[in-house]
């Protein structure tokens, strides 16, 4: 079976990394936090000291970081994965950047002989760690068809979009809604608790309609009992809307709404939320609305 690295060991590597182990793939993993690879270790995962040590030893490597420095730090910088770079060694970039950041790191690859994928995904650690995610993948369709059996077994559902950048952007697109429902479900329960009533309630009535969501129907019941126990933080939601804000000024597009979401999740930030779920935006308002 494929070689799989990963690099990059938060919730969501964390958790693809231990499908792909339970699915029979071996996997080598790498994390600047030495400790957040121990649980991939004992479900039998080898652990390298370097992306350089990940390319060497994996046919594909799956980065899974912050942002697009952290991306090219991992691939270009000292001990970097070009490094460890050989005949068919093909990245997947999970991680949520710039499409332009996007297109420009593939052309650095490519320029190295290593081929490059954009794969990022919807659905979080708790639907990858059952293989239940929706991947987005864009750069040359041989590379994504010769790991397909791959993707297939990391998500249940895999759009091909085409040339480097598109996956991002839809990424992006898509990250915004996140942002806009978090926002919407939460001023709506604060209304009705303003209002006297049980926004439970408002919960029961909303999913009732054509307006439910998946957020609606699940998130919001726990949002409701102040439980944010994070599978994606409110911190790293800030880091998308700037992502988006920067991209759509580089489109020339003009979101005033996104650009407002992101103030106010700056603004949570600076309350002390950021390390909660991004759906403590809640949190944020009932503090403020005391």
């Amino acid at each position: 079976m494929t070689k799989i690295g990963i690099i990059g060991t938060g919730m969501l590597g964390e958790a693809v990394g231990l499908h792909l182990l339970d699915s029979g793939f071996k996997v080598i993993v790498f994390n600047r936090t030495k400790d957040k690879v121990e649980n991939l270790v004992k479900h039998g995962a080898i652990t390298v000291d370097t992306p350089k040590d990940v390319a060497e030893k994996s046919e594909l490597i799956i980065t899974v970081v912050k942002d697009a420095s952290a991306v090219s730090d991992v691939a270009f910088g000292e001990d970097g994965i070009i490094h460890g770079r050989h005949d068919g060694l093909t990245i997947a970039d999970m991680s949520t950047i710039n499409p332009n950041s996007a297109k420009k790191i593939s052309q650095k690859f490519s320029d190295s002989g290593i081929s490059f994928l954009e794969i990022p995904v919807m659905g979080g650690p708790t639907v990858a760690i059952d293989g239940k995610l929706i991947m987005m993948v864009s750069g040359k369709k041989q590379i994504y068809e010769k790991f397909k059996d791959v993707f297939d077994i990391i998500a249940e559902k895999v759009f091909f979009l085409g040339d480097s950048g598109t996956a991002h952007s839809i990424k992006l697109a898509m990250n915004l809604q996140l942002a806009m429902l978090a926002l919407s479900i939460s001023e709506g329960i604060t209304l009705t608790r303003k209002a006297g009533f049980d926004p439970e309630i408002f919960l029961k009535i909303l999913n009732s309609t054509y307006f439910k969501t998946g957020m609606s129907e699940k998130k919001a019941y726990k949002m409701i009992k102040d439980d944010f126990e994070p599978t994606f933080t409110l911190q790293n939601l800030k880091k998308d809307l700037d992502t988006i804000n920067e991209t759509a000024n580089f489109f020339g597009a003009n979101l005033s709404m996104a650009k407002q979401a992101s103030q106010i999740y700056q603004n949570a930030i600076d309350s002390g939320f950021a390390d909660i779920d991004y759906t403590g935006i809640l949190a944020y308002l009932k503090q403020v609305n005391q």
